[in-house]
């Protein structure tokens, strides 16, 4: 080699930080890409709640425990959406309605004729 090129130390230096900006680039790249998609993603109208929940209790089985409303305040992290049937379904097998958002009377299950004592045991 002449004297005055560079070394071979030198060429792989060079190599390596063309590749580091070259690595640079491609990961802004990602991140401007990564930006857009979290824009389109929170442009999207979240998904309407479901109408109805299914409580399930915890550990082996999971069996479900309550019957909510979509719109129901006391529901816990156990719920996965239903649909109007199999809410009704829940019911008739004995799954537990909600004592405050009252699924069974929104979907017409209570028998009018029955009187249903509220929480603090008055009649209705």
């Amino acid at each position: 080699m002449p004297e005055n090129s560079p070394s071979r130390l030198d060429l792989l230096r060079f190599l390596e930080n063309v590749q580091v900006r070259d690595l640079q680039r491609t990961r802004d790249w990602i991140a401007t890409e990564e930006q857009h998609q979290a824009l389109e993603t929170a442009r999207r109208p979240a998904p309407p709640p479901p109408e109805w929940l299914i409580e399930h209790g915890i550990g082996t089985g999971r069996l479900p425990a309550r019957v909510h409303t979509g719109q129901c305040w006391d529901t816990r992290t156990h719920c996965k959406p239903a649909t109007a049937d199999q809410a009704r379904r829940a019911l008739a097998e004995g799954v537990s309605a909600c004592p405050h958002c009252r699924p069974d009377t929104t979907l017409g299950l209570l028998d009018r004729g029955r009187h249903v004592r509220s929480r603090c045991g008055t009649r209705r």
